[in-house]
This record gives structure tokens, sequence and C-alpha cells, in this order.
């Protein structure tokens, strides 16, 4: 693993022509040292925080299997409208206080269309103006001129995860396809914006499902991967699902930064199976996550996260 991790370090990039069941196997240790050494040599120390607001909660009329947010599941989730744009820029500002580099309205949905997307986009120009974040939007299927309005307000990435493998798509979703969230992929990229993209794991997948999300996610030229774990939720079909370990989620966290080295690898739901804000996962090639409160379960505290960045070595400071 360690030669492995020199070869990709020097240009090497791994692909669908390679064997690569020998990442399922190999010391889980080695793989997630070697995972590091290339988080290191390609992406420095810099780590990237992103705290997200739920805009609009409830009533999403697809049917993810994962979600509480899904009309089709019985859960007990709050629902509510698109929020004032003012409550969001104050929430925004006092994220930016804190030392958050990113900030992202996401909304329930299919997608946000009409006044809701007005708001949405009014929301973006006030933090555009009055703040220096960067900004992120996640919205579902958006129209091509809705890509441009929401670059031209000051959004800068856009956020639509594949979720899985295009093979095991239809496991856990049925109302749009695989198909449908690459299509989105490239509508955005091709206004000019960067894409956040990454998926859930722990949901009955298989190792190779995950490994062909990987190289999926790196065949589009994705920056931002944020890597889940399946939080089960009561109401939704998998509420009685069982974790996966912590081992298989730093592997599959080692495996994701060897397909896509220069990516930023972003934790986000799962953080709280791990003790200490998850160190080990810091240790295995993330460099990126979510911090603060988040959708639908608790977040985690930022300046906690900020200090056990500091201790690990990681620069908190804004890139410029």
């Amino acid at each position: 693993m360690e030669k492995l991790a020199e070869e990709i370090i020097n240009g090497r990039r791994l692909t669908r022509c390679d064997d690569l069941e020998f990442l399922l196997t190999c010391d889980l240790k080695k793989i997630c040292d070697g995972a590091d050494k290339i988080r290191k040599a390609l992406c420095g120390e810099n780590v990237d925080l992103c705290t997200i607001i739920n805009g609009r909660s409830g009533g999403c009329s697809e049917n993810c299997k994962f979600c509480a947010q899904s009309t089709h599941h019985k859960t007990e989730i709050k629902e509510y409208d698109f929020l004032d744009p003012n409550v969001i820029l104050e929430d925004c500002k006092k994220n930016e206080a804190n030392g958050v580099h990113r900030y992202s309205i996401v909304t329930a949905g299919r997608a946000l269309v009409g006044s809701d997307f007005g708001k949405a986009v009014q929301a973006y120009k006030m933090m555009h103006k009055e703040c220096s974040i960067n900004l992120c939007a996640s919205h579902g299927f958006l129209k091509e001129e809705q890509f441009i309005r929401l670059k031209e307000a000051g959004v800068t990435m856009y956020h639509a995860n594949i979720e899985t493998s295009k093979r095991n798509f239809h496991n856990i979703c049925t109302t749009h396809s695989y198909e449908d969230k690459i299509k989105e992929i490239k509508l955005a990229q091709n206004v000019g914006l960067k894409v956040c993209s990454g998926g859930i794991i722990g949901m009955g997948e298989t190792w190779y499902d995950r490994i062909d999300m990987a190289i999926s996610l790196s065949e589009l030229g994705v920056v931002s991967i944020p890597i889940n774990v399946l939080m089960p939720i009561k109401g939704t079909p998998l509420e009685n699902l069982k974790r996966i370990s912590n081992g298989d989620i730093l592997r599959t966290i080692a495996i994701f930064r060897y397909i896509n080295p220069s990516s930023y690898i972003r934790m986000a739901a799962g953080r709280t199976y791990f003790e200490d804000g998850g160190i080990e996962i810091f240790r295995s090639g993330a460099n990126a996550t979510i911090t603060g409160d988040m959708l639908t379960t608790v977040g985690n505290n930022t300046c906690q996260d900020k200090m056990m960045f500091q201790t690990l070595g990681f620069t908190i400071e804004k890139e410029l």
C-alpha cells in the first residue's frame, strides 16, 4: 500500500481497468496510513469545514429509502416552508464568525421552483454581499438557467449526491434515476459551478458498489466528496439495518482517497460512531467535514472540531 501511495502521489490514477480487489483485503492500518500520506502530499494540511441549513423541510415527493423528509415514509420530521432569507443570512454570519469555510442551503423536494427558488437566490445574494464565506447550494434537480442564476448570486459549488453505485441505485430510490443525478452534475459543471457529490454507505450495498461509486466520482471530476454513514431513522425502510463497523468506515474513506487523491473527502453523517469527533477518520484520508447543526440529525460542535483539527496538525484558516 505504501508503494501504491507513492505511485499515486507521482501521478498514477486507479480506474475501472484496474483489479482493485486488494483494497478489500489489505491490512487496514496500512491502507489508512497510505491514504493519509496521499492526502498530505496532494492536498496539504488544509481542512475544509462546511455548515448547512435546512432551508425547507419535509414534504419531499421522492422515495429515497434513507430519508426522513420523504412523504413516502412515516417519520416525525418537522415540516416547514422556505425560511426567511434574513434568518438564513444571520445563521450564515454566525457560522462565518465561528470559522466555517462553506455555507449551504439544503432544501427538501425534487426541485426548487417558483417563489421558493426566488427566496433562495435572494438569500445567496445577501450572503454574497455581506459575508466572505464560500457559498454552496443543494436544491435537487434544477434547469440550466437556474444554475446560472445561482452562480450569478454568488454560489460557487452545487451539491448533488449520487448516493451509491449505478447498479445499486434502484434499490435505494425509484422516483428518479442514477442517470438523472449524473445529468444534474454535468449541468452544474457546464455553467462553471464546482460539484460536491458523494453518497451513503451502510445501506446494504456491497464493497463493489462503494468502489464503483468512488470511481464514478473520479470520472466526473468531483472536487468534494461527502461520505455519510447511514443513520437509521424510524419510519424509513432502512430503520432496522445494522450499522457497519468502524473498520469498514475507515477502509471506505481510505479507498475513496486512493481513487480520488486530490479531492476533498468530506466526512458527514456517522462521525458520532467514533470517539473524540472521529480523529481516526482524519488520519485515514479525510480532510473535510460537515460541522454544526445539520439537516435532521445532531451536528458536531464547530469549536470542538476546530480544536480537534488543530491537534491533528491541520490548518483551519480559510484558503485564499
